[in-house]
């Protein structure tokens, strides 16, 4: 307990954070990935380890939630076009997944002595693999937007959803005193149905006008908080009506995932879901019971080597079935054949309903967790022959499809000038994404047909959620040239692959940002000043060919006073403004003319 005086679980935040900072850098190291860390954090000072820490299981109630605010980024990613296209992956890779591989674990469980109900239990838990764990290691390497990726999150996407049909068994297989009337079962049904159309309303309707409104005030912190509201307030009506609350969760970002918030919404979420996360795989260390690990060692290890190669076969073959290659096949399999989060819900559930014993239970999680901490193993494996045959001479190609291959731009600020930029690239058939931060601008766009989102440019986790990070261009067309500063700075920091093309709103701006190297920078008075001279002078009788000796000239005398202004300051090189441009003589060679 924490000393006396000292706050609640002040005592206990300082054990979690020291032995975290100290396991998971090591487990980074030794190339297992944070979640190994974590794990093997919350054994060492859990009730079975040290013993610096007791129970877990209240510790796990709250970080519970970092498996919700993950499936609601992962929503924000999808959007509902997106969900459809992958239908097939998630109701019928997912389903077969959890078919076959439920029923050959419940048939070995029911071969080693448990009773019929306890061995579909136990069968059907162990064959849901984690989503928390699986979508961490995929993020971790960046491979959550792979095809072999895409199709692991549809299988884990089903499962998410089987765990509300394995709930329900449970509770029909457990003894009743007296059977379910119709009735009830309609009210159950109709009260579900509800639930889920109140998401989708909230979601749709009233969801984006709540964030507009909120973002008028420049308060970031009431965003923040309308974020986490929009995502728990989500889950707690599945919650409530007996669903799971991380899809509850996962819808809700699903329904905000064409909101032009939706990478602020991202980027203000992320560092809640990340300690979340931690927490929870932590408390999910913490009650590993090492007792019951000596005691039945052989089970214990005989059960998760059984569990993981029955997975892995079954993804492997389905997978390859389906259309994977072998590589993303084997790739699956080797993500998604632990024991996931919600076995322990289920087996919970079967204690509560009298089918499975306390110690059953206890041993069941325990070849859970292992398969978890054996996960990372198994992706390092995988890994290392890929390395070997990529020596030989067997190597994928780095990019699969050619929409992976296309160049995307990034246009940071969108008014008259940044919609103009955005025409002319899409012209070309580039992706665009393009961020704002004024709620008007973003609708007047929107109604347009493009596709702008609410954003930060000053903020580093806003511009990545955005896709910095992927971009081959990032246009900046905004006019606080403070705001541009900062944001060019974090761009160079963060993402120093992308080009860097700036709107220079004067001359003074335009030196600036000369002197931060962008790639390409124009006064944004500059072109349509030129073109604006050009016609007067051609109104005024001036011939076609002295209006552009004299554009030439006056561009020549542009970038030399720009030179002199670098080197001496604003007001270095006055006197080119005022040369009158020499007239061509006959005998000199005209310049080629310009084709356009």
């Amino acid at each position: 307990m924490a000393a006396e005086g000292a706050p609640p679980f002040f005592t206990e935040s300082i054990i979690f954070l020291a032995a975290t900072v100290v396991a998971v850098p090591i487990a980074k190291r030794l190339g297992l990935g944070s979640v190994v860390g974590y794990l093997a954090a919350g054994a060492a000072i859990g009730p079975f380890g040290l013993g610096f820490l007791g129970s877990g299981e209240d510790v796990l109630h709250v970080a519970e939630l970092g498996v919700v605010l993950l499936l609601f980024v992962i929503g924000l990613e999808l959007d509902p076009q997106k969900l459809w296209r992958m239908k097939r992956d998630i109701f019928g890779l997912g389903t077969a997944q959890v078919v076959l591989t439920g029923l050959t674990l419940y048939a070995l469980c029911f071969y080693y002595g448990f009773s019929t109900e306890a061995a579909l239990v136990a069968g059907f838990g162990l064959a849901l693999s984690s989503t928390a764990f699986a979508l961490q290691i995929l993020q971790e390497r960046g491979q959550l937007s792979s095809p072999y990726g895409q199709r692991s999150f549809g299988i884990l996407l089903l499962q998410d959803i089987a765990i509300v049909p394995l709930l329900a068994m449970v509770a029909i297989l457990a003894p009743h005193e007296g059977p379910s009337t119709g009735q009830d079962i309609a009210i159950e049904v109709a009260t579900i149905v509800g639930a889920i159309g109140a998401v989708i309303l909230a979601g749709r309707y009233l969801a984006s006008p709540l964030f507009s409104f909120l973002a008028a005030s420049r308060a970031r912190e009431i965003m923040l908080t309308a974020a986490l509201l929009v995502a728990l307030g989500s889950a707690g009506i599945m919650h409530a009506v007996g669903l799971s609350m991380a899809l509850g969760a996962f819808l809700a970002g699903v329904l905000l995932a064409e909101s032009s918030f939706r990478h602020t919404l991202e980027a203000d979420i992320e560092p809640f879901r990340s300690l979340l996360m931690g927490l929870f795989f932590v408390a999910v260390g913490m009650s590993l019971d090492f007792s019951v690990l000596v005691d039945n060692i052989g089970t214990i290890i005989g059960g998760v080597f059984a569990v993981m190669f029955v997975k892995g076969a079954f993804l492997w073959a389905l997978t390859r079935g389906s259309g994977s290659s072998n590589s993303d096949a084997f790739r699956v399999a080797v993500t998604l054949p632990q024991g996931g989060e919600f076995a322990f819900v289920l087996f919970t559930a079967a204690i509560g309903a009298q089918l499975l014993t306390f110690e059953t239970a206890n041993l069941l999680n325990s070849i859970v967790i292992l398969t978890m901490l054996m996960t990372p193993l198994a992706c390092l494996g995988l890994e290392l022959i890929a390395e070997r045959l990529k020596k030989s001479g067997v190597e994928n190609p780095a990019i699969e499809t050619f929409e992976e291959a296309t160049p995307t731009v990034l246009v940071i600020g969108f008014g008259r000038f940044g919609m103009m930029v955005a025409q002319i690239v899409t012209s070309e058939g580039l992706e665009v994404r393009a961020i704002d931060n004024r709620p008007d601008r973003i609708a007047y766009a929107r109604k347009l047909g493009y596709k702008v989102y609410y954003g930060d440019a000053t903020r580093a986790d806003v511009l990545a959620a955005a896709g910095a990070d992927k971009a081959a261009l990032i246009a900046m067309c905004i006019e606080n040239d403070r705001v541009m500063g900062q944001s060019i700075d974090l761009i160079r920091e963060g993402f120093p692959n992308a080009l860097v093309f700036c709107r220079a709103t004067d001359r003074a701006h335009s030196l600036e940002l000369t002197r931060k190297g962008v790639d390409y920078q124009i006064r944004e008075t500059f072109e349509s000043s030129i073109a604006f001279g050009k016609a007067a002078l051609e109104s005024l009788g001036t011939p076609a060919e002295r209006v552009a000796q004299i554009e030439e000239d006056v561009r020549r005398r542009d970038e030399e006073r720009l030179a002199l202004q670098l080197k001496e300051g604003i007001f270095a090189g006055a006197d080119r403004l005022h040369t009158v441009t020499p007239r061509r003589r006959s005998t000199d060679v005209a310049p080629p003319e310009t084709v356009t």
